[in-house]
């Protein structure tokens, strides 16, 4: 196939079998969590499949007929993209492309785990899912994938982000979500913060917490998470492996590989099956996580922490700003987060991950989006305006220094629900 192709696609038939799970192929063995109490609860709380894949030393992992079938229902595979018009407007050698996670039901790849959570919480037999979110993406994931297999959801949604995206919290009300703006008055944890500040703008920690304290007092409920654990890196890994398969069509090979990150679920979900190619074949490739300066958490310190504002969860090894850490708000929310991927923190502590952190008021970030939007077509979600201009400013490097690099970054999500946030950042009228 000619390297020049606008769209590289994968039949329904070459979709993944299997997940690939890294652990097996580290440089260095994954520190085990901490916490005796906290993992003991753990399996009153969770899904078990879920938590049976955290420690898996399997390498693939057999992705069931089941989820296969809700992942084609849901519109995989997805295709690569070859941003010719915005090579031309650059005026750079080096060839970009994007995989566009952002052709999903609800606009992002975070249906790729909502997707196998949820029916995994159907096969053990739980009527509700609880969650967190933070952009809203990955509420509107899990109640989409609740509504297809027949579950209740109930989602704790970060306050500062609930209450300026109405028609994403309208499109989770539609999926048959419960939809509650955190803090919220239905924790413990809830209540507590809202007491001392009705105003409380919220945090992923803080949402968490509520969720898996609303997990923890029904025993028809567990808890489902939409980033940082294994499981969902595991998950996500089919936008790689299908990625790989598009780069073979076309006999190219990515030298710089690029996504946001907030958690790390749809930046491992891109780069991982490649960081495996590195480990076990050898291969070379530049990988760069794209953050905000509200929360650089691959900037922190790598050290154990806990995932929740409560620590209701174990503590788990990873670069984190803290988890009561106290974050500005963002137009990018899903970046809005203390601490990183255990798995990708250890890679990035091993030396195989770059990162930048781009300045809070995403003027910058959000002015590359529109320049993407007028050039390739598509609306980027706030967040992915983030791997947009890494994306860019790698580009722009390679066009002072005159190298034809292969940059290759993800589109994780739409920007149709966050008109609001380009509105206020651009000065949109």
């Amino acid at each position: 196939m000619k390297k020049n192709l606008r769209e590289i696609n994968i039949s329904t038939e070459d979709i993944p079998t299997s997940w690939y799970n890294i652990l097996p192929d580290l440089p260095t063995p994954l520190p085990p969590p901490k916490g005796d109490e906290q993992l003991k609860l753990l399996p009153e709380m969770m899904i078990l499949e879920c938590l049976k894949q955290e420690s898996s030393p399997d390498r693939w992992i057999e992705i069931p007929d089941g989820i296969r079938q809700l992942y084609l229902q849901a519109g995989r595979p997805r295709p690569l993209f070859r941003a010719l018009n915005l090579e031309k407007a650059l005026g750079t050698p080096a060839r970009l492309y994007y995989k566009s996670e952002f052709y999903s039901p609800t606009g992002s790849h975070k249906v790729n785990t909502a997707l196998a959570q949820a029916y995994y919480a159907r096969e053990q037999g739980c009527e509700r899912l609880t969650t967190e979110t933070g952009a809203g993406q990955w509420g509107t994931a899990l109640a989409y994938a609740t509504s297809i297999v027949g579950l209740k959801c109930t989602v704790f949604w970060v306050r500062a982000v609930y209450q300026w995206k109405h028609s994403r919290r309208n499109l989770m009300q539609i999926y048959g979500a419960e939809v509650n703006a955190s803090p919220s008055d239905k924790t413990e944890v809830g209540k507590l913060l809202v007491k001392d500040n009705p105003d409380h703008p919220g945090s992923l920690a803080i949402a968490i917490s509520e969720g898996l304290e609303d997990a923890k007092n029904d025993p028809k409920a567990v808890y489902s998470l939409g980033s940082v654990l294994n499981h969902v890196l595991i998950h996500q890994s089919i936008i790689g492996l299908e990625t790989q398969l598009q780069f073979e069509m076309i006999d190219e090979y990515p030298d710089v590989m690029i996504s946001c990150l907030g958690g790390g679920s749809n930046f491992g979900g891109f780069v991982i099956p490649f960081v495996g190619d590195v480990l076990t074949k050898g291969k070379k490739i530049q990988f760069i996580a794209a953050q905000s300066e509200a929360a650089p958490n691959l900037q922190g310190t790598y050290r154990y922490n806990f995932a929740d504002y409560a620590k209701l969860t174990p503590q788990l090894k990873m670069y984190t700003l803290g988890h009561m850490f106290e974050m500005p708000p963002i137009r990018g929310d899903g970046l809005r987060y203390h601490g990183c991927a255990p798995i990708i923190s250890l890679l990035r502590d091993e030396g195989y991950i770059d990162t930048v952190a781009y300045p809070v008021d995403e003027k910058y970030v959000f002015e590359k989006g529109k320049l993407f939007t007028q050039t390739e077509g598509f609306l980027p979600a706030p967040e992915s305006a983030y791997s947009i201009a890494c994306a860019i400013d790698e580009a722009n490097k390679c066009k002072e220094s005159g190298e034809e690099k292969v940059i290759a970054f993800n589109v994780s999500g739409h920007g149709f629900m966050d008109m609001v946030g380009f509105r206020k950042v651009l000065g949109l009228e």
